[in-house]
This record gives C-alpha cells, structure tokens and sequence, in this order.
C-alpha cells in the first residue's frame, strides 16, 4: 500500500487513492512520485494564502476530489504524466 503525502510548514494533504484510468500500471509509482514532487514545487512556489487553506478545509471533510480532465498525449512519460495530475489536483484545491 503506497500513499502519496505532500508537506509544507503548514499543509499536510494526504491522498489515501490516486484513481487513474488507461494507465500502464508498471508507471503507477513513476507517476505517483512525480505528482508529489510537482505537489510540493508548487505548494512552496506559491505563498499558502487564506483562500487556498479554506480550499484545503473544505476538500478535506470531502469523500473525494474530482480534478477534471486534461489532454495527455500518446506515449507521454510517467514524470509527465505525474506533473499534469499534479497541478490538476493544485488546480482543484485553489479554485
């Protein structure tokens, strides 16, 4: 059982399942490694703000975050993939 865990000095997000479709599942923690590393670039790249912490409340009391869809090219690389999962996921928690 392999979980994802991303920290900052004041943000913990614990992602207990990553559900990923059409994927080849040898990438699994290729891709899983590189949403964490893209996760933690961008949380500390971007200055934890009161609207980003609610986001983060508010998501955690949820079953579940849905991050929408986004284009992967045939053949993109598990890193690649990995960093697009990333900042939809970012991208769903800051709305």
């Amino acid at each position: 059982d392999r979980r994802l865990v991303v920290k900052q000095s004041n943000i913990h997000l614990h992602i207990e399942e990553l559900v990923l479709h059409n994927f080849a599942p040898r990438d699994r923690y290729a891709i899983a490694d590189a949403v964490q590393q893209e996760l933690t670039r961008l949380f500390a790249n971007q200055p934890l703000q009161a609207e980003i912490a609610s986001a983060l409340i508010r998501h955690s009391t949820n079953n579940h975050l849905d991050a929408g869809a986004f284009q992967v090219e045939q053949h993109s690389r598990p890193n690649t993939l990995g960093n697009q999962i990333a900042q939809a996921v970012h991208g769903g928690l800051t709305k």
